[in-house]
């Protein structure tokens, strides 16, 4: 892992201050945006743009008002907030995200990126604000799966590009490729797959909102997966701030209340 360890939040105030400049232009000897781009690469605007799928419960989703909400959702509003930035989500698909990223469309993502090797090859990653491990759904009552070994020929619905499909194929599984979550829940209640391999945090808020659906844990991985903001790797100023910004909220225990809102634990670290 190259880089995703905590750093001074005097990063906090470097960014809030370039942001600040950068809107002011060059007047008054102020930072101009060429100059804030090219030196540190952060937000010019005073406006935090964040990637997420909205279509992710309990991480970003839509709640019955409609609004816009979740655990990663909150987390990049009280970033943006000890940045002294605004925030401003685009809601994107995840097969398109990393290209969305990429193309800079927005600042970062917030949607459970895992730090996978392959992805700490190519982007940079804040510190990680979520802990969790990896778990093997099946219909209720199946018991030909009970390990990951056990998927070894079975099919498994799995996001396109999710490090859980990685998982999974490794694991010998067959890819029923589907949009998210609800659509993997929905294909193993119909039988049409043997499992899918998902965050046991999504898992469980499910089963806590629909205790009668009719599906268990069968398995679930030793090692944990870690999940941070990420960016391009020009921009490695930025999650350097937002590791400043995770410092604070870790310290005044926002972090602990974000994640006991949602999970009933502590799930940041």
């Amino acid at each position: 892992m190259r880089r995703h360890r905590a750093i001074l939040a005097t990063a906090t105030a470097t960014l809030t201050a370039l942001a600040l400049a950068a809107c002011g232009g060059s007047g008054d000897g102020g930072t101009t945006d060429a100059e804030a781009g090219s030196d540190l690469n952060l937000v010019s605007d005073g406006t935090l743009t964040v990637a997420t799928e909205g279509t992710y419960r309990p991480f970003t989703f839509h709640d019955a008002t409609g609004d816009l909400v979740g655990y990663d959702v909150e987390v990049a509003e009280a970033v943006a907030d000890k940045l002294g930035l605004e925030v401003s989500f685009a809601e994107t698909q995840w097969d398109g995200i990393f290209a969305g990223l990429d193309a800079g469309r927005f600042d970062t993502i917030a949607n459970q990126v895992s730090m996978t090797p392959e992805r700490l090859e190519s982007y940079e990653f804040s510190q990680p604000y979520t802990v969790s491990r990896g778990v093997v759904v099946v219909a209720e009552g199946d018991t030909a799966i009970s390990s990951f070994a056990d998927l070894d020929g079975k099919t498994t619905a799995q996001s396109g590009t999710s490090n859980w499909r990685t998982l999974a194929e490794e694991s010998g599984a067959q890819i029923e490729v589907v949009e998210g979550w609800a659509q993997s829940v929905a294909l193993i209640e119909q039988g049409r797959v043997d499992a899918t391999v998902n965050d046991s945090l999504t898992v469980l808020d499910y089963l806590n909102e629909h205790p009668d659906a009719p599906i268990e844990i069968a398995a679930e991985t030793d090692e944990t997966s870690e999940s941070g903001f990420v960016v391009t790797p020009e921009r490695a100023a930025l999650a350097e701030a937002i590791d400043g910004a995770l410092d604070e909220l870790r310290t005044d225990g926002t972090l602990t209340e974000l994640s006991e809102k949602y999970f009933g634990t502590d799930v940041s670290e």
